[in-house]
């Protein structure tokens, strides 16, 4: 079956409504019957025309996956007409936990301590119920600690693409990770405890990894 370009484009439009979440660029392949040129072609000027057109719809990219959402110009009559609470932004510390995770994925809480100074585990549980990071498996030392990562959820709320799209840190090396043992971070239970790794969730202020402003990761 050999379909015209614009019918091309309503059919690219047609499945990324449908599915209503990332597709991978294979998926999208194999449906339109595209090799992998000519199917981002199709694509991106999907995305251009919404952009131009100043359409009330956006084509993002995230990763090798593409999602139709909301533009964000739209975003505050869109929460009042869906009763949608802006989420508050991140915290400092919040700020600064994402940040090491994302340059240093995949870390481990203890990882995070030692380059902050202090205990990051009522943090680190924060941004997994706001699903900014995920675990990703454990460490092959002794005790196991949980390993973490950025989420495509991050890279949507921060408008990336890929991780390759990270401001670069020139500060933020690997011989930062200190030895000594962290302080304790202050909004924290004194009683809670987290020897290998594990975080529970927390509730808190939230919002961006981004200084000034930030982002709103609960945002549409």
């Amino acid at each position: 079956m050999t379909l015209e370009l614009k019918e091309l484009e309503a059919a690219a439009e047609g499945l990324l409504f449908a599915a209503g979440e990332p597709v991978h660029i294979d998926r999208i392949c194999l449906a339109l019957e595209l090799d992998r040129l000519s199917a981002e072609e199709i694509l991106r000027r999907l995305g251009d025309y919404y952009a131009f057109e100043r359409r009330g719809i956006r084509l993002i990219q995230i990763e090798e996956s593409w999602q139709l959402c909301s533009a964000p110009e739209f975003g505050p009559m869109l929460r009042r007409a869906f009763e949608i609470r802006k989420s508050a932004k991140l915290s400092q510390p919040a700020l600064e936990v994402l940040s090491v995770i994302a340059y240093y994925q995949p870390a481990t809480r203890a990882q995070v301590d030692q380059i902050r100074g202090v205990d990051s585990a009522y943090t680190i549980g924060l941004l997994l119920d706001r699903k900014l990071i995920e675990e990703c498996g454990r460490l092959q030392v002794p005790g196991r600690p949980r390993l973490y990562r950025t989420t495509d959820h991050f890279l949507r709320c921060f408008h990336l693409r890929s991780l390759e799209e990270l401001p670069e840190l020139p500060g933020m090396t690997e011989e930062r990770l200190e030895t000594e043992p962290p302080e304790r971070e202050e909004g924290e239970s004194v009683g809670r405890s987290d020897t290998s790794g594990d975080s529970g969730g927390a509730a808190a202020d939230a919002g961006g990894p981004s200084g000034g402003d930030g982002a709103d990761p609960g945002g549409l």
